[in-house]
């Protein structure tokens, strides 16, 4: 078994959070906050989360209320989340800004169906790197003499059965978004 399979997981098990946290931010047709927490805003020259600068409401099923701690900086929040690829249109009154989440259309639920699937294939590319990584340390293992080459041959059995696993958890959260999303 390979030494630190644990770590391998460990970062398998991240990646897949990090995965749903992004699927999360796909509503279909819902006002939720987790929408637009995450658009970066430029705060005096430097990238920071809509999260750490305004206070998001939730005002009904259709609309979020991004109220700036700093009244300044609303112009910049506003320019933010209209170049942000959530494709809203934010309007504000001084005060604050307002988006209404438009109704979902096929063509729509169809983007952010693809991206989804642009989502999961980027997860993907993380994971199989990191299986790369583990898979040269078992090389090394073996010319080392740390291991013997049926050992190395079993490592990789492991380290792919691992893959095997978070591939399939993966998928199955990727059924369940996309089902979500073209729900009408």
């Amino acid at each position: 078994m390979i030494k630190d399979t644990k770590e391998l997981g460990d970062k398998f098990e991240n990646l897949v959070e990090q995965y749903q946290a992004e699927l999360k931010k796909m509503k279909a047709g819902r006002a939720s906050a987790e929408l637009v927490e995450g658009v970066q805003v430029d705060n005096f020259g430097a990238k920071t989360p809509l999260i750490h600068m305004a206070t998001i409401n939730i005002l009904d099923a259709k609309t979020i209320e991004i109220s700036p701690w700093n009244k300044d900086q609303i112009k910049e929040i506003q320019k933010a989340v209209s170049q942000s690829d959530l494709g809203l249109n934010p309007s504000e009154d001084g005060e604050a800004i307002r988006i209404i989440i438009p109704p979902m259309t096929e063509e729509r639920r169809a983007e952010m169906v693809k991206q989804v699937k642009k989502k999961t294939e980027e997860t993907r590319i993380k994971m199989r790197q990191f299986r790369e990584e583990f898979w040269k340390m078992i090389q090394d293992q073996e010319k080392q003499g740390e291991i013997s080459e049926d050992d190395k041959f079993k490592n990789k059995d492991d380290l792919q059965g691992l893959m095997d696993e978070y591939n399939k958890k993966i998928d199955d959260i990727e059924f369940r978004k996309e089902e979500d999303l073209m729900q009408v």
